[in-house]
């Protein structure tokens, strides 16, 4: 089995030194090189964190030029500039979400890594949640039937700081986790053929950005509700995903630590007017080990011995509908 050299560019990514955790979790895959970060304060913030211990930091020139694949997880608002570095420089990568800058700049990027036979990895990290995998794999086979409704939901009550950085990208909260959930609704439905955003701003702690907010995804029969906000008490135990078909629903709420899942199908439900489930147990995935399949995964990616189910289309049209609720076509490049 034969290493490849990794690096990280960038360690301003709210996920970065997770990420540079796991990939150290597989020494017999990857031979990590170290790391570049040219904004000075991320250094300061975060440059002790045990997953920078004992690595080089280097340029981005330098980690681009010994890597085999970056992990890209510099500032949002600069993901979509050092991806497109690495790929021209004929790299793979794991690029942190949601991309930034324009939607040609986003394309423009995959396009050159597809010519290239490069691995593009994004990190939505609901594409290994076992609970979503369970439902997303039954949606495949047809065990649902045609899926008329998603509902998906991910908020958070965030602190005062945090909303402070979500005032730097155009539809704040919906652009940061609501890509999470446009991700698997397009896997599932694909493009929409109207959209509608309600982004509301509640102005609490006085902090003025769309925290409250709401997209609705039409498809010629089926209905997807995008729902995420900054200001829900207990909002991570709400965080759900519900897939309805004509055959049957999966329920997931909440989506992780601990899930929950429970299934019913038309030999479950016999009765329209009365709850009638199954309770799936599905393994509960504790926060250090969230990104360990995504690394290993990333290997055998680039090593041809597993496909990435997530194609370039796949990932240039969430981006693009991500644009779309957001009532904008750069965002993450304006305000920091």
């Amino acid at each position: 089995m034969s290493k490849l050299k990794i690096g990280q560019i960038g360690i301003g990514h709210n996920h970065g030194a997770d990420k540079m955790l796991a990939a150290r979790k597989f020494p017999d895959l990857y031979e990590v090189i170290g790391y570049a970060e040219p904004d000075e304060s991320w250094i300061e913030k975060r440059g002790t964190l045990p997953a920078y211990e004992g690595l080089e930091r280097m340029s981005v020139e330098e980690i681009i030029e010994k890597s085999d694949v970056v992990i890209v997880e510099s500032d949002v608002w600069n993901l979509t500039k050092y991806a497109k570095m690495c790929v021209e420089a004929g790299k793979h990568i794991h690029m942190d979400k949601p991309a930034s800058g324009t939607l040609e700049q986003f394309g423009e990027l995959l396009d050159i890594a597809k010519k290239k036979h490069l691995v593009v990895q994004m990190g939505y990290m609901y594409r290994y949640n076992p609970a979503i995998r369970m439902c997303l794999e039954d949606f495949k086979n047809g065990k649902l039937g045609e899926v008329y409704s998603i509902n998906a939901e991910m908020s958070t009550f965030h602190s005062v700081e945090y909303k402070k950085w979500l005032t730097n990208f155009k539809g704040g909260i919906m652009y940061i986790l609501g890509s999470h959930l446009v991700d698997l609704i397009v896997y599932m439905l694909g493009a929409p053929k109207k959209i509608t955003s309600f982004l509301k701003h509640t102005g609490l702690d006085g902090v003025d950005f769309e925290d409250n907010n709401l997209a609705v995804l039409e498809y010629d029969k089926a209905l997807a509700r995008v729902f995420v906000s900054s200001v829900e008490v207990n909002g991570w135990g709400r965080r759900q995903f519900v897939v309805s078909g004509s055959k049957g629903t999966y329920n997931i709420v909440p989506i992780e630590r601990k899930c929950h899942v429970t299934y019913s199908d038309t030999t479950i439900a016999t009765n329209g007017y009365a709850d009638m489930k199954q309770e799936i147990e599905v393994p509960d995935v504790p926060n250090e080990i969230r990104y360990d399949i995504m690394m290993s995964d990333l290997y055998e990616y680039i090593k041809g011995t597993k496909k990435n189910p997530f194609t370039y289309e796949h990932d240039y049209l969430v981006q693009k509908v991500l644009y779309e609720i957001c009532g904008g076509t750069a965002c993450g490049d304006w305000q920091h």
